[in-house]
């Protein structure tokens, strides 16, 4: 039988539940256990897919087309644990699924409640990871204790211990201890309030993990487990990382979590060995070379909007030994100030993905920027759009192309909806979402990068490169270098002439890891590098004088 781990945070939230479930599993896998890892949240929306940036942050893609949260992001880069649509479950999801059952007769006539159709459904949601070939399945509860919304998923977790045994089961709460600076001292008393909460419910924590900015003393920690009614030794620190979020899972070792965690539940687990984890991090400590990464986006103030994007150039900084500084740049302020202003003094220059007109124009002039000045450059889904509505503008002559989802009557649409998106009125779930095979052309940089002329990249849009331009774009200089097996697809379009000019309808961030960089990233960071290698070559070349010659 499987086992389960819940993870549940209290007294604020964003206290990083998704990244140490993400470094409890990794952990866990080095000792040799097969993990799974899902997520439930309690808001009502089915699927994070018709939220905001602004408020929610990335919507993360798995292979299967599931719009999911962010920090399913964590568990890809952090472990190897397959993840599809019954990773991440939403109120919203849960209630759907009930409401479709109730319409379908299959209650027989009951009344239908909270207890036990609902909860049955969160347990049915549990039970689908707990599979043969899994040893442990770790569930994070999303929000806070406390919060109204999250109560029937609590509940749940409740009655699985029941279910199966208490043996079975650990549960895992997150908490904050604040220091007052006013004071001079932590103060422990929220978290007890906190797992007071969860113990009304009926919930008794077997490990606390304990968020603080500094060294929780002795004494506090023999205060939590004494008031908290857990062991001294299950009171485990997490101090604030200065440096990288990878080195969450090697403080939880200091810790001896994973030592915890495989005692409690009766674990049959090999020795850890993360000497890999450790050379990735003295490789993001001792770097070589250092380069400056504009990121022009519409949702640039949220710092998660872009979580992905950020990370997968951190990951290709840390596989070519390099310190990658990102400018993050509000595409308005371009408009605004102009693209020499802004964007001068970068090694390269990337256009994420995004939706609707604001913005765009200040992302097509970035690409501009980045073509004339032979600037490294990555286009992003959006990204892809955008260098081809400036090169369709500057270089082919079409002065009024552009994208039909920014103005659905120009003259020149040289992005427009993909075929199957007509008539599709709901907006949840019905993009082209997902892994789609793309075939590349042989002596690309695209082909150079991966190494292979078929590669697999997950998706998410609605709009496309118009193939009627497709001639018009190669005579001038920017050529298809992927596109899907049959060919009507655009998946890639690379400027001959630039030293890295690359961009993608793809997302290939959602397959980057701290240990396995993805590619295209790589590439795009390596051209950085000798942009501003060559920058500083040419600063300290000798310059000879007419008198001197």
């Amino acid at each position: 039988m499987p086992k389960h781990i819940f993870v549940t945070g209290g007294v604020v939230s964003s206290l990083g539940k998704g990244l140490t479930s993400a470094s409890i599993g990794m952990l866990l896998e080095h000792r040799g256990l097969r993990v799974r890892l899902q997520k439930f949240d309690p808001y009502i929306n089915v699927d994070p897919g018709t939220m905001s940036p602004f408020q929610h942050g990335e919507v993360y893609v798995l292979d299967d087309g599931s719009e999911t949260d962010l920090d399913l992001g964590h568990y890809e880069r952090f472990t190897n644990a397959p993840l599809s649509r019954d990773c991440n479950f939403t109120t919203g999801k849960i209630y759907l699924s009930v409401i479709q059952k109730e319409r379908h007769g299959d209650y027989l006539g009951r009344t239908v409640q909270v207890i036990p159709h609902v909860t049955d459904e969160i347990k049915a949601a549990v039970r689908k990871l707990a599979t043969d070939g899994v040893d442990v399945v770790i569930t994070e509860i999303g929000g806070t204790v406390g919060d109204i919304e999250g109560l029937p998923f609590l509940e749940s977790i409740r009655q699985i211990a029941l279910d199966l045994g208490k043996a079975n089961v650990l549960y895992i709460h997150l908490t904050l201890i604040p220091y007052l600076k006013a004071a001079g001292e932590a103060k422990t008393k929220p978290t007890q309030h906190s797992v007071e909460r969860l113990r009304q419910i009926g919930i008794q924590p077997d490990i606390l993990i304990c968020r603080t900015e500094r060294e929780l003393s002795k004494d506090d920690a023999e205060k939590i487990a004494l008031f908290c009614n857990v062991e001294k030794r299950a009171v485990i620190e997490e101090r604030d990382k200065e440096f990288s979020i990878y080195e969450v899972p090697l403080s939880l070792v200091e810790n001896h979590l994973d030592d915890l965690i495989v005692e409690k539940l009766g674990l049959k687990a090999k020795p850890l060995d993360i000497d890999d984890w450790r050379v990735m991090l003295q490789r993001i400590k001792n770097p070589a070379h250092e380069v400056t990464i504009g990121v022009v986006g519409k949702y640039i103030k949220h710092r998660d909007a872009y979580k992905s994007v950020y990370e997968a150039l951190d990951h290709a900084g840390i596989s070519l030994a390099t310190r990658v500084v990102v400018r993050r740049i509000e595409a308005e302020e371009i408009e605004r100030e102009g693209a020499e202003r802004v964007l001068s003094g970068l090694d390269g220059i990337l256009v994420p993905g995004g939706f609707d007109y604001r913005g765009s124009t200040g992302k097509v002039d970035a690409t501009r920027y980045a073509r004339e000045r032979k600037v490294p450059f990555f286009g992003i889904c959006l990204g892809l759009q955008c260098a081809v509505i400036e090169f369709a503008r500057n270089v082919v002559g079409l002065e009024n192309a552009n994208s039909t989802e920014f103005d659905s009557n120009c003259q020149y649409p040289v992005v427009c909806m993909l075929d199957d998106q007509y008539g599709i009125t709901d907006k949840g779930g019905t993009m082209r979402l997902g892994t789609y095979p793309c075939k590349l052309v042989e002596g690309s940089k695209a082909h150079v990068a991966y190494g292979s002329l078929l590669v697999h990249e997950r998706h998410r849009h609605r709009f496309e490169f118009n193939n009627q331009f497709r001639q018009q774009f190669a005579a001038n200089g920017l050529e298809v270098t992927g596109s899907s097996p049959n060919g009507k697809l655009v998946e890639v379009v690379e400027l001959r002439e630039h030293p890295w000019f690359v961009a993608v309808q793809c997302h290939p961030e959602f397959k980057s890891k701290p240990t396995k960089a993805h590619p295209l990233y790589r590439g795009f960071v390596q051209a950085a590098i000798a942009r501003r290698e060559g920058k500083k070559n040419e600063a300290t070349r000798p310059r000879h004088t007419a008198a001197a010659v």
